[in-house]
């Protein structure tokens, strides 16, 4: 009987055991809240197709249009002139820039020009005996000429006879020598050829100057020329002579210029067409930093959006009784914040901002302002970045 006790006892503590732990666990049962749903509201246009210009953004340096870098062909010391050879001294066209001592060679050229008076001398008393109708010119011609001077030009030759007979004297021979002394004497002398600014000098006066040396540059402060790199996918949309806005870095002046020219050539690394466009400003400096932009074309019936709501696959999300939808586009045009783009039908509600974890299916909530065309705001082709 002892025994049966106990085992009664032991099955009635397990029963408890087993009905204190079953109460344990349901009193730590938490219930799951059920989550809200959450309706996020999004920002809608609706579209309104039209013609939006397709415009190409480029950035590049003015150079100066014209440039020409100074060399001596001659050698000789710097003389002083009537301005200051230094950076940033203008120039009328035709003035001197520089004067190179040329007194032991000009002295050469008379030496040269009195060598050929004596030829001319020489030849008179057997023109006057053998052709006295070409003697008359010739004295006039050996009266004209003077040792400082430019030679003049030579009598016309009329016959043969005179022709072989002044060959046969040397004196055509002797005249051009002078004459290319004479071309190498204006070399001693540098002119503008423009009206211009010196932009570099690498000589002072006093220094000697020898044959070949660089000198300096001088540039046309009225002419300047932007060099643009353009996608060679858009090469069909340049054309010269057209209109091209420019502006500076802080977007705070615009300058007009002109496509004067377009490189036939491909850059094989990077696949761009240089383009050059002429701009003239007396503000304008040579190195200024601008941005060009080049009007290429405009497409019809067109919307332009902001490219971070263009979805993979060329899709947008539209808002279609308040569920986000995608919408199939076609891209024609990127820029580094907008895309254009076609076939999306007129009045399709587009979100016009982007919404994190959009996805298709997804209830929406459209926003509405104060006031009831809030919610009818049309894209436009005007390019929003927002």
């Amino acid at each position: 009987m002892h025994k049966i006790g106990l085992v009664i006892l032991g099955l009635v503590l397990i029963i408890l055991a087993c009905i204190f732990a079953a109460w344990l666990i349901i009193g730590n049962v938490k219930i799951r809240p059920v989550p809200q749903k959450v309706v996020k509201t999004v920002f809608v246009d609706t579209v309104q197709n039209g013609l939006v210009p397709i415009t190409i953004e480029a950035k590049g340096n003015l150079v100066a249009k014209r440039r020409v870098e100074l060399f001596s062909e001659v050698q000789g010391v710097l003389k002083s002139g009537s301005k200051l050879f230094k950076p940033g001294q203008a120039y009328q066209k035709g003035s001197v820039l520089l004067r190179i001592n040329a007194d032991e060679y000009f002295a050469s050229v008379k030496s040269q020009k009195s060598a050929l008076i004596n030829q001319i001398t020489g030849i008179m008393p057997d023109l006057r005996l053998d052709y006295p109708e070409a003697y008359t010119k010739w004295q006039v011609y050996l009266n004209s000429i003077d040792v400082n001077k430019t030679l003049p030009k030579l009598p016309e030759v009329t016959s043969e006879k005179e022709r072989y007979f002044l060959s046969g004297r040397n004196i055509f021979t002797s005249f051009y020598n002078v004459k290319n002394l004479e071309q190498r004497l204006v070399k001693y002398n540098i002119k503008a050829p423009f009206t211009g600014i010196l932009t570099q000098a690498l000589v002072t006066e006093g220094t000697l100057i020898r044959p070949g040396q660089k000198l300096g540059e001088f540039i046309d402060t009225g002419s300047y020329e932007l060099e643009v790199a353009i996608n060679k996918s858009y090469a069909d949309l340049l054309q010269v002579g057209k209109t091209v806005l420019l502006k500076n870095l802080d977007k705070t002046k615009e300058y007009k210029g002109v496509v004067s020219r377009i490189n036939g050539n491909v850059d094989v690394a990077s696949q761009t067409i240089n383009a050059y466009i002429e701009v003239k400003d007396n503000s304008l400096r040579e190195g200024i930093y601008l941005e060009a932009m080049l009007d290429a074309r405009e497409e019809d019936n067109a919307i332009m959006i902001s490219r971070n709501l263009l979805q993979p696959n060329d899709q947008v999300f539209a808002v279609k009784d308040s569920i986000l939808t995608l919408v199939p586009a076609t891209p024609v045009y990127y820029t580094d914040k907008s895309v254009v783009l076609k076939d999306i039908p007129n009045e399709t509600v587009l979100i016009k901002s982007p919404v994190p974890g959009a996805y298709s299916g997804m209830l929406v909530k459209i926003f509405k302002g104060d006031k009831p065309q809030d919610t009818k705001k049309k894209v436009s082709s005007v390019n929003n970045n927002s």
